[in-house]
């Protein structure tokens, strides 16, 4: 397991995610560090994996490809800094920390069948979690989640655009399919 050094103003928390769910560990200002859980291959469960390539990015994100030693299946994880814990307010009031993870599977079903890598997917829902931080909110609205990601998916496939949208704002007339074609042609 790799060492990570972070230099963090006292009081500051700052988590490693990773884009699978898992979190490897938890590193507070006083460089204390607790194990939260192995790293599981997603196919077949298995603690057997190894890093094949590593690279670091820009924007303070580290990006891993992995094998599992005993399935042979391959997987790409993501790790980077969250300086505050986000929380999502839900359109019924209820509120739960944000997961990337759910805007990525969004992201899947609206452009399923279409010319969208995965790397494309996950590249649109970094940036909409760097949008988010950027805000310096520790609570966002799902709708403001939803309009952000609508605004970069615009850009890359119109027609994951309409899907989504009609999920997103729960189309259930056909004039609801209009309203936003209308929206893609401008």
């Amino acid at each position: 397991m790799p060492n990570f050094k972070f230099s963090l103003h006292k009081g500051l928390k700052a988590t490693l995610h990773l884009v699978h769910e898992i979190s490897i560990k938890t590193l507070n200002a006083y460089g204390s560090t607790r194990r939260e859980a192995l790293m599981k291959c997603p196919y077949c469960g298995s603690e057997n994996i190894k890093t094949l390539e590593t690279r670091d990015s820009a924007d303070n994100t580290i990006r891993r490809r992995k094998e599992c030693s005993n399935c042979g299946k391959r997987f790409t994880t993501y790790e980077y800094i969250e300086a505050i814990e986000l929380m999502v307010r839900k359109r019924d009031g209820r509120m739960e920390r944000f997961n990337l993870n759910k805007i990525i599977r969004g992201l899947q079903k609206a452009c399923e069948k279409r010319p969208v890598t995965m790397e494309q997917i996950h590249a649109l829902a970094e940036k909409v979690r760097q949008e988010l931080m950027q805000m310096g909110k520790e609570e966002v609205s799902s709708q403001e989640i939803g309009d952000l990601v609508m605004k970069h998916l615009k850009t890359l496939d119109r027609v994951a655009y309409v899907r989504f949208a009609s999920v997103y704002r729960r189309f259930e007339e056909p004039e609801d399919f209009r309203r936003v074609l209308q929206e893609v042609k401008k």
